[in-house]
Formats: C-alpha cells, sequence, structure tokens
C-alpha cells in the first residue's frame, strides 16, 4: 500500500487555493462577458459608418488592436 501523507496541516492552504482558483474563474468568465459587449459596440460604431482607424484614435490604441478586438 502506498504511503499518504497527512496533509491536514496544510488545509488552509489548500482553501485558500480553491477559493484564488474560483474567483480567477469567475473573472475570467466576467472578462469573456465584457470583450462581447465591447465588440458588440465596437461593430454598432462601424456600421454607424466610423472606420476602425476612428475607434483607434479615440480609444489611443492601433487599429490592429481594434481588429484584434473585432475578431471573435
Amino acid at each position: 500500500m502506498a504511503d499518504t501523507k497527512d496533509l491536514s496541516a496544510y488545509e488552509p492552504a489548500f482553501e485558500r487555493i480553491k477559493e484564488v482558483r474560483a474567483q480567477a474563474i469567475h473573472h475570467a468568465r466576467l472578462a469573456q462577458e465584457f470583450a462581447t459587449e465591447r465588440r458588440e459596440l465596437m461593430q454598432g460604431l462601424i456600421d454607424q459608418g466610423l472606420s476602425q482607424a476612428d475607434i483607434a484614435r479615440e480609444l489611443g490604441v492601433t487599429r490592429q488592436a481594434i481588429q484584434k478586438m473585432l475578431a471573435v
């Protein structure tokens, strides 16, 4: 039989790791939602006649950054 260690002394660290992981997953989901909203807003501006360069200038980023943000 394999020798197993008593990890109970490390339980606070394991609990904190679980909490941090849950928070990271939550924040990743929020980031996806915000990216979708940003993409929809920018596409709306383009549909109204603004160029990617116009949007980039206003946001202080490159046109290439706008292209990446619009990519699915």
